[in-house]
């Protein structure tokens, strides 16, 4: 059975997500657990605060009021798609609702339409088997959602999601828990639901492959060009790579004119790779030009 993140967990699983995460007051121990239990954890509920204000409405969900103590909830998320944790524990967040729900989200399968509430007499007990993060909206309908706190509410679901293994069939809203309530108003679960198995069908975004370099040294032209007395860059840039590696056997030069300097100096480089006899006649073969490097021109 899926039991309660440990606060640390917590964080870092939103913020791996890409959650921008306020750890508010001491709510890695402030809880209800002296009320009953906190789990088994069957899945994540949304709400909307019915306030305005961030401050205000974080410090409403922290401390509650006379008829319903806090915390009302383990996190809030802000307009501005912050995050602020409120409680690792129970919360007087979702209350009674469906045990028929609850079996849907165990088995992540369709909703049935709740007709159960707190205090019904088929009710089971939300706060034990939820978490709950409440959004920062008067719920009337007309209070937009920025599109920073719709992304917040994707990412933090997908994060709890990912840790549990869940689809988003595991994120309800608290109005398909309880047919007391109507949060959250202003758009759709079962959108919220798509964007939330969108991002759990991601994979992390791999390096996008990059070309190979050009290639920086030039090719062997074959050992006929040699024998044909060829006059080209490409016998100087040769004849520079045999100075640099110490087989010059050059009275002046060298230069674009193949010669038979050239040729006792290539043959000192085949001697200096271990080439002997006929191997190290100085006429260029593929295997000693690509060992030499010799400059693309």
């Amino acid at each position: 059975m899926a039991q309660p993140l440990s606060p640390d967990r917590l964080v870092e699983a939103l913020r791996a997500e890409g959650v921008r995460v306020v750890e508010y007051g001491s709510w890695r121990t402030h809880n209800r657990n002296h009320r009953g239990s906190f789990g088994p954890i069957n899945g994540i509920m949304v709400h909307h605060t019915v306030s305005s204000g961030t401050d205000a409405s974080v410090r409403l969900c922290y401390d509650g009021y006379a008829e319903l103590p806090g915390p009302l909830c383990h996190g809030v998320i802000a307009k501005d798609g912050t995050v602020y944790l409120i409680s690792s524990g129970r919360a007087n967040h979702a209350g009674g609702g469906d045990s028929r729900v609850l079996d849907a989200v165990i088995a992540e399968g369709d909703l049935p339409a709740t007709n159960q509430h707190e205090g019904s007499a088929g009710a089971v007990d939300g706060n034990s088997r939820f978490y709950g993060f409440e959004c920062v909206n008067l719920g009337d309908g007309r209070d937009p959602w920025p599109a920073e706190q719709l992304d917040a509410i994707e990412r933090t679901a997908a994060a709890l999601c990912r840790v549990y293994g869940w689809s988003a069939a595991s994120v309800i809203g608290h109005k398909e828990w309880s047919d007391w309530k109507s949060d959250p108003r202003g758009w759709s679960m079962d959108d919220m639901r798509e964007r939330i198995d969108r991002r759990l069908g991601r994979t992390p975004e791999q390096p996008k492959p990059t070309e190979p370099p050009a290639a920086q040294y030039a090719p062997f032209p074959g050992a006929s060009w040699f024998k044909q007395n060829p006059r080209s860059p490409l016998i100087t840039a040769m004849g520079r790579r045999l100075v640099a590696v110490g087989c010059s056997r050059y009275s002046q030069g060298p230069g674009p004119q193949w010669t038979e300097s050239d040729r006792q100096s290539y043959a000192a480089w085949q001697r200096h790779l271990g080439y002997s006899g006929d191997d190290a006649d100085g006429w260029p073969g593929a295997s000693s030009w690509a060992a030499l490097k010799v400059p693309k021109v």
